[in-house]
């Protein structure tokens, strides 16, 4: 308790804290300003274009990120995959890779004048792939998420699928199911708990995306601005322009804000359970 307390507790408390006051250069230094922070906040353009985005971004990607990861985990826990442990490893493998590394990896990948991307360039002639410019710098970074996580998510419905009885399978193979039913009314029935755990923190990761937009930010500046997403302006403000009180308010309302989005989709995923 001691320990949840120093390291989850105080720091937020601290947070809340620093909301509370606000920097006056003109008026005797910092000064107590009560909700004015949050005011301020919610009638930010700023905030809300970068929450914008990653709601987008949220919608698009998970999606996508979730369904490949099932497809993987039901074809590796099918009989009829060759190799099923070495692909299992493959597909994780990418999770392994810190997140600034893999980001920093397909910035090279991606960027225009030197990687794969220049060389498809210059052997088509023109500019053809454009991974960093502002019409698909999005979705490269949603392709960055998704190689890095789906072998996570992965495992998740993995390990959900061995743990299924296999009195279910034999019950459907007597009622006469093939595959494919088996996968509909058996498989995706009693992983439903997993698949709400992968949503959850999926949507979670989606709201703090930070490291893959600041990481390439310095090949596409045009493209990634400083408040890209609420965590880039959040941590711009602080360490580039030391509103340490704004960025505090910023990070507790994009922290409210995810905890009843995930609430809200955990709550509608139990009902359907149910």
């Amino acid at each position: 308790m001691v320990v949840f307390a120093l390291v989850f507790l105080a720091p937020i408390a601290y947070a809340v804290w620093l909301s509370l006051f606000r920097e006056q250069v003109f008026f005797g230094g910092r000064q107590f300003v009560g909700l004015a922070n949050y005011a301020a906040v919610l009638g930010d353009g700023k905030f809300w274009e970068s929450f914008l985005r990653v709601s987008v971004f949220l919608v698009v990607q998970v999606p996508v990120m979730l369904g490949l990861a099932l497809v993987a985990a039901l074809a590796i826990d099918s009989a009829r995959l060759h190799a099923a442990g070495f692909f299992r490893i493959v597909i994780f493998l990418p999770y392994a890779v810190p997140g600034v590394v893999a980001a920093l990896m397909w910035g090279f990948i991606y960027g225009d004048h030197f990687g794969l991307a220049a060389d498809l360039n210059e052997w088509l002639g023109r500019k053809a792939v454009e991974p960093l410019s502002g019409d698909w710098v999005l979705a490269s970074i949603g392709n960055i998420v998704t190689w890095e996580f789906v072998g996570y998510n992965m495992l998740i419905l993995y390990s959900a699928l061995k743990v299924v009885p296999h009195d279910l399978y034999e019950a459907a193979a007597i009622d006469g199911a093939g595959a494919l039913r088996t996968v509909v009314s058996v498989k995706l029935p009693a992983i439903r708990g997993a698949l709400m755990i992968a949503t959850i923190f999926s949507i979670i990761g989606s709201f703090q995306l930070f490291n893959e937009p600041n990481v390439l930010r310095s090949l596409a500046p045009n493209a990634i601005s400083t408040f890209y997403t609420p965590n880039m302006y959040a941590y711009n403000l602080s360490f580039g322009g030391q509103q340490y009180d704004y960025s505090a308010t910023v990070a507790i309302v994009m922290g409210v804000i995810t905890a009843v989005i995930a609430y809200v989709v955990q709550l509608r995923g139990s009902r359907k359970g149910v």
